[in-house]
């Protein structure tokens, strides 16, 4: 069953750092179209970066949120990519919950975290996958206690 999450009882809840949002789909035309267009060479290093979002479960939903590609399940933000001249940032809607022991997390948010992936610099991308796949672990356990 897909249900997808009320926002007033989530407003309501202990989860209310829960963040829904409407029209998340599998292979969205607008995420399609955003990796698409001319930009940045790092709008590549984006695209793979959104794929191990998507290769988290295949209830990964995306959608386009205020202007970058975002990750969801069951209608709540999970992370998001951003790509910028220099840099990409992967997102983690929850990221201050997560547990880092490799350190990769920047921000001071009271619940985003990104992590900056510079296609000039090595990156540590198995700790990378780990982190995005403990928050998404994370969400569906918050998901699941509902």
């Amino acid at each position: 069953m897909n249900s997808k999450p009320d926002p007033t009882a989530l407003a309501s809840s202990h989860e209310a750092r829960l963040f829904p949002l409407e029209g998340a789909q599998r292979d969205d035309a607008a995420v399609r179209r955003w990796f698409d267009e001319p930009a940045p060479a790092t709008r590549r290093l984006a695209r793979l970066w959104f794929d191990a979002w998507r290769d988290c479960g295949p209830d990964v939903t995306e959608c386009l949120h205020d202007g970058h590609p975002t990750a969801c399940l069951q209608g709540v933000a999970l992370g998001y990519v951003n790509a910028f001249k220099a840099h990409v940032n992967v997102g983690f809607f929850l990221g201050a919950t997560l547990p880092d022991p490799a350190g990769l997390l920047e921000g001071s948010g009271r619940f985003m975290r990104h992590v900056k992936v510079r296609p000039t610099l090595p990156s540590d991308d198995e700790r990378l996958r780990a982190l995005m796949r403990a928050a998404y672990a994370d969400l569906k356990a918050r998901l699941n206690e509902r």
